[in-house]
């Protein structure tokens, strides 16, 4: 295939991935306007988060924001693993598809125990209808099954909810869509993606992001616990991905080992998240792979 037809065929791989990541500055925008009106949990209120795969790691970060801002305690849990006996005052459930069959089943089972605050992008869903306070993302919705605006928004909400400001998330964001993408992060043949506090949470969904993606040798970590172990795979030709502040002397470890180490220290962790999301379509688009449509993958897990 002559180069040009190639580089159109491969613009044309992934385009719902590419339109809705480059929204997220917007949805940002609309999820912090509605964040002092909706229907979410209390300050104060012990709350049980729960969600799966890139929704799990949403519930993460949120609980990890929520505790140390001393609002209440705050639990996640992907949603087979739930404890519900733990005394919570409200379980959050966090779905983008409301179909989504392992966080329906605790909803059912927890059917008038305790008061369930859901946030889902499709508003139409039967998630609607089963939870006692509904929060709905339609304009964070999203048709690829590979993830991006939807999570993003929905920790927006959350973080706006606990009185942060995102107006310097929303400009980094801005400029995360602008930077040159970096051909060195596009053909590494590995990369970990590193968190600490509730950057881990942005660690492991960025990993799943590339995995997704483009089918890419991905893993994620406590940055602090990097160095117990797996940082024996850094190695020219990968990459070492550090979300918020880098623990003091990893960058210079894992240069010494010939790896690329990625930082943005004075950029939001959340605006960082969108440039892993364009890495991710990037390498997608670089194997000729389309993660609109994902192998193995669909856009909920809907199980008999």
């Amino acid at each position: 295939m002559p180069n040009d037809a190639h580089d159109e065929a491969a613009s044309s791989l992934g385009a719902h991935m590419a339109a809705e990541l480059s929204t997220q500055p917007q949805n940002w925008a609309t999820a912090a306007d509605i964040a002092t009106t909706a229907a979410l949990p209390e300050h104060g209120a012990r709350v049980a988060v729960i969600g799966c795969g890139t929704s799990w790691f949403t519930a993460q970060a949120y609980a990890s924001l929520r505790n140390t801002a001393g609002l209440g305690l705050t639990d996640a849990y992907q949603a087979t693993e739930v404890e519900l006996g733990r005394g919570y005052d409200a379980v959050v459930a966090i779905t983008r598809s409301g179909t989504t069959s392992e966080v329906l089943r605790v909803i059912d089972e927890n059917a008038g125990r305790v008061p369930v605050y859901g946030i889902v992008g499709d508003g139409s869903s039967p998630f609607a209808t089963a939870v006692d306070h509904l929060v709905p993302l339609s304009f964070a919705d999203e048709r690829s099954v590979v993830q991006t605006r939807f999570a993003t928004s929905v920790l927006a909400l959350l973080r706006a909810h606990l009185g942060e400001s995102l107006d310097g998330a929303i400009a980094d964001a801005e400029r995360m869509l602008a930077v040159e993408i970096d051909a060195d992060l596009v053909q590494a043949e590995q990369i970990a993606f590193l968190g600490t506090g509730w950057t881990l949470g942005l660690a492991h969904e960025a990993a799943l992001k590339n995995r997704e993606a483009s089918q890419s040798w991905t893993e994620s970590y406590l940055a602090m616990d990097y160095r117990h172990g797996p940082i024996s795979i850094a190695r020219p030709g990968r990459a070492t991905w550090v979300f918020g502040a880098p623990p003091v002397g990893l960058g210079d470890e894992v240069r010494g080992l010939g790896a690329t180490f990625v930082e943005h220290p004075d950029t939001d962790p959340l605006a960082q998240l969108v440039y892993a999301h364009r890495i991710a379509l990037a390498r997608a688009r670089a194997r000729d792979l389309d993660p609109d449509v994902p192998r193995g993958l669909s856009r909920a897990v809907i199980l008999n």
